[in-house]
């Protein structure tokens, strides 16, 4: 029997099991929607597209599914662009169905006509303009399959209004095999018993874990690599979680605001075993200068990653889980005790630390550090970006996997909200708490009513200093304190804000408040809350590596 394509489009997201779906809707997808009305797919409607597409990726890296999120052609799909560029960066599996004008007005400037395929060609795994129906369920088919295998990330589908009117038979592909794109999956084994070796042969190794981990669900692998070679481990800032920071051999994070010691041992090994990691700039520093003493051992599934930015002496492209499985077999651990003493030494050291008087301002750092303490880790936390994120990198112990949930490369400010939706409905278990500043919350809060909407009870930890804080911190340290614009005092009253929006507020301004209006906010189960922290208006984010510096360059507090 035939049915309309918009059918088809339905019927195929439930024949991959999607669950929720994000978006908003408009002209050329109302045929699509009309499909939506009694399909057994939760869609949540977003108050913007960007929203919808961030809410998607937060849904997505909670839960490990493939995010989906629908919008209307013209603004509806330019509005997607953001959210768009911050999956591919994050190599985060989504899939964007958008609408276009009828075939027969595509190039002739119609109303709400874009090139969507256009403008995403560059931010995108793949994209598709359908333009036969016949085609439609293989596309999508495929989409998915694109999305979510070898380095995942996002597939754009645009669709023509009168695709979505025409009929066609409906027959959902059970495989998908394409032409030019078959993964990596299977290391190579020469190249792992190299790797093996080599390992064996360190004095000084260390483990840089990335969110590579998160991905291939190979956390357990890592763990248990970790236990037979007793290999102190470092995170990329999507890595974290993948190795408990809880434990002795975990050197946190790496990199620009790192700490001391995750730097002092990348930069003084001998040995450099990357993990689904790629080397980003804001890890190395200046490139020239990193891992001076190192060979590199590099494991991705992104041929394209590896020596991309750094050259690497053994690599090893594959699936993170099963070349772990594979080494964990093979592997005899090296001797490296006067190694893990002196690093644990310098942990012990130099620590994580801020200057906080009782009684006094309330400090950032002390904020995270009591959501920490007050949910016993076991929170899923978003982060927007900035300083906060930052501060919830750093002084929030995660000791699992999809518990971190920021935009690492693009770094997009309004992500943090929009994601702890998604979050929060992909992990019902656990309460999510998006650490926010107040310039970047106010970039998408209009999704607030999203989450009241559907009794989610995310909390919301405004760290209001009073500034767009990270750039006011290198226009302190780098531009003679000329804060050009970063002052954003004239801000919104949060708390009348919440109560507008259908949200609990809470204003918190001395130090003795932080904890109870924590817990008090935890007690809150059928809305979101707002905790609006007057905290320290110019508390900086240390340790910093200068921007264009080497590891060794860390500064740990302000310049004389």
């Amino acid at each position: 029997m035939k049915i309309k394509g918009s059918q088809i489009i339905v019927e195929s997201l439930i024949k991959e099991n999607v669950e929720y779906m994000f978006g908003y809707p408009g002209g050329v997808v109302i045929p699509i929607f009309h499909e939506l009305y009694n399909a057994p797919i939760k869609f949540i409607l977003s108050r913007h597209e960007q929203g919808a597409i961030h809410a998607a990726d937060g849904y997505a890296r909670a839960s490990g599914k493939t995010g989906v999120v629908l919008a209307t052609s013209g603004p509806g799909a330019t509005n997607l662009v953001t959210g768009i560029a911050t999956a591919h960066l994050d190599s985060v599996p989504i899939v964007a169905i958008t609408g276009q004008v009828s075939t027969n007005l595509i190039g002739n400037d119609a109303f709400q006509e874009v090139d969507i395929i256009g403008i995403t060609r560059p931010i995108t795994k793949h994209n598709y303009l359908v333009q036969d129906i016949k085609d439609l369920a293989k596309i999508i088919k495929e989409a998915f399959h694109i999305a979510s295998t070898g380095r995942p990330g996002p597939v754009v589908i645009d669709v023509p209004v009168d695709i979505s009117n025409s009929m066609h038979n409906f027959e959902y592909p059970s495989t998908v095999s394409i032409r030019g794109y078959k993964p990596t999956y299977d290391g190579h084994t020469g190249q792992i018993s190299k790797a093996c070796k080599l390992i064996e042969a360190s004095k000084k190794p260390i483990i840089y874990a990335g969110g590579g981990i998160v991905i291939s669900n190979s956390s357990d692998e890592l763990r248990e690599f970790v236990k037979k070679t007793g290999i102190p481990v470092t995170t990329t800032l999507l890595g974290m979680g993948v190795y408990p920071e809880t434990d002795n051999l975990s050197m946190n994070m790496l990199g620009m605001h790192g700490t001391y010691y995750a730097n002092y041992a990348v930069h003084h090994s001998d040995l450099l075993i990357a993990i689904g990691a790629r080397f980003d700039d804001r890890v190395t520093g200046k490139i020239s200068d990193f891992i001076p003493h190192a060979k590199v051992i590099h494991i991705d599934i992104d041929p394209a990653s590896v020596s991309k930015n750094v050259l690497v002496d053994i690599p090893i492209v594959g699936d993170c889980k099963k070349i772990l499985k594979m080494m964990n077999k093979e592997i005899n651990p090296p001797k490296i005790d006067e190694w893990v003493e002196e690093l644990i030494k310098v942990k012990k050291d130099h620590p994580l630390q801020y200057d906080m008087k009782d009684g006094g301002e309330i400090k950032p750092q002390y904020v995270v550090e009591q959501f920490y303490e007050l949910t016993e880790g076991k929170a899923v936390i978003t982060t927007e970006v900035g300083q906060n994120q930052m501060w919830a990198a750093q002084f929030f112990k995660y000791t699992e996997p999809r518990t971190f949930i920021s935009s690492g490369g693009l770094g997009t400010m309004g992500y943090g909200l929009p994601a702890a939706i998604g979050a929060q409905l992909a992990r019902p278990d656990r309460r999510v708490i998006d650490i926010a500043g107040d310039g970047s919350i106010q970039m998408n809060i209009q999704e607030l009513i999203v989450a009241a909407q559907h009794k989610l009870p995310i909390i919301i930890a405004i760290l209001n200093n009073g500034f767009l804080g990270m750039v006011r911190q290198w226009q302190q340290l780098f531009w003679d304190k000329r804060y050009s614009h970063t002052c954003i005092d004239f801000a919104p009253d949060f708390i009348k804000l919440a109560e507008a929006y259908g949200c609990e507020g809470i204003m918190v301004t001395e130090q003795k408040e932080v904890a109870p209006a924590i817990k008090k906010a935890l007690k809150i189960t059928d809305k979101p809350i707002i905790i609006d922290f007057k905290v320290s208006k110019e508390e900086n984010v240390y340790p910093m590596v200068p921007a264009g510096k080497t590891l060794k360059d860390i500064i740990m507090r302000e310049l004389a």
